[in-house]
């Protein structure tokens, strides 16, 4: 019997194949679809920092609004936070929803950037019955004058702030644009993260020459994007002390095998299912059982990190020693 299971953010799951964060977890019956079709854990669109504030302070404004006329009415009114905004508690019911409707475990994703009371939101979050949030922190940081350790530190505080809130477990969702970034990896594990997520997808931005304005892309991925996440996974295996989790050029069984090889415990879809549809998962898992049968290998488990930094032969090959070694065998052939 092939042995499948993995383990990520202490939750065992029936196979290493997660559906990211898409349009897929906004509705139940496609989240039931996934789970027929082998998918072993969901993340759920994001709630962001931005849904809860703004009607956070919206709230504050009407309810605040002539109160200080009467010398008793500011302190009759509850604070602005302990009201569900509309957005976020319909986040909320979403969860519940899908916690009553499958059996595998539920992931948020809350979505943001500055410390604040949005954080402590998690906490409503865990309590409608998510397993387990990933953090998934989008900043650009555009000031020259702001340095790299203000920048490291707002991530390490951010992940503080709701590891305090709750006690289910909390994911980083990473970028890969940190000078150090097995540095940053470990600062993270040891803050409390119990996995991290490699790699976040920034938007890029575009220019229409024909009405000179600026817009934004986000295109969906390939195989080809899986090199990066590769790369840091081997190089992270076995040296932090947190959970894995390969994201961005997750499309074919390859991939999920490859990411598992250099260390990852779980691999997440997100444009493969939403290009081939839930049916894939399926596919995919018929696809590594065969593989692994023909390898003769008997569980994720004894392939997980096999070509992880720690593990192979030439480590250099993850190195610049490779990079040289390639431009110069780039150089013979474009001579020829």
């Amino acid at each position: 019997m092939m042995e499948l299971t993995t383990h990520y953010l202490g939750m065992t799951l029936k196979n290493p194949l997660v559906a990211a964060a898409s349009p897929l977890s906004m509705d139940t019956d496609s989240v039931k679809r996934l789970e027929d079709n082998g998918i072993a854990a969901v993340v759920m669109h994001s709630l962001f920092e931005e849904q809860i504030n703004r009607e956070m302070h919206e709230l504050d404004y009407f309810l605040s609004q002539g109160s200080e006329s009467f010398a008793e009415a500011t302190e009759y009114f509850p604070q602005a936070d302990s009201f569900a905004n509309l957005e976020a508690e319909d986040y909320l019911e979403e969860i519940a929803r899908l916690k009553k409707s499958v059996d595998i475990p539920i992931i948020a994703s809350l979505n943001g950037v500055s410390e604040g009371g949005w954080m402590k939101y998690a906490k409503h979050i865990e309590e409608a019955g998510a397993d387990a949030i990933e953090l998934n922190i989008f900043y650009v940081p555009t000031d020259p004058a702001l340095s790299s350790d203000v920048v490291e530190k707002m991530y390490l505080d951010d992940l503080a702030s709701v590891k305090a809130s709750v006690a289910i477990p909390v994911s980083v969702k990473l970028n890969p644009f940190f000078s150090s970034l097995p540095h940053m990896a470990k600062r993270l594990c040891d803050g409390g993260a119990d996995g991290l997520v490699l790699f976040n997808r920034f938007f890029e931005p575009d220019i229409d020459i024909d009405t000179l304005e600026l817009q934004h892309r986000l295109d969906s991925t390939s195989s080809h994007d899986l090199g990066l996440g590769l790369r840091w996974l081997a190089v992270l295996y076995g040296n932090v002390g947190c959970g894995l989790a390969a994201s961005c050029g997750i499309h074919t069984y390859r991939d999920v095998l490859k990411a598992v090889m250099a260390g990852a415990d779980v691999t997440m879809l997100a444009s493969a299912l939403l290009k081939y549809g839930p049916t894939h998962a399926q596919r995919l898992l018929n696809e590594i059982t065969i593989w692994m049968e023909e390898k003769e290998y008997r569980s994720i488990a004894q392939m997980k990190g096999s070509m992880s930094y720690k593990a192979v032969a030439n480590p250099s090959l993850y190195e610049r020693a490779n990079y040289v070694k390639l431009l110069q065998e780039r150089h013979v052939d474009w001579q020829e």
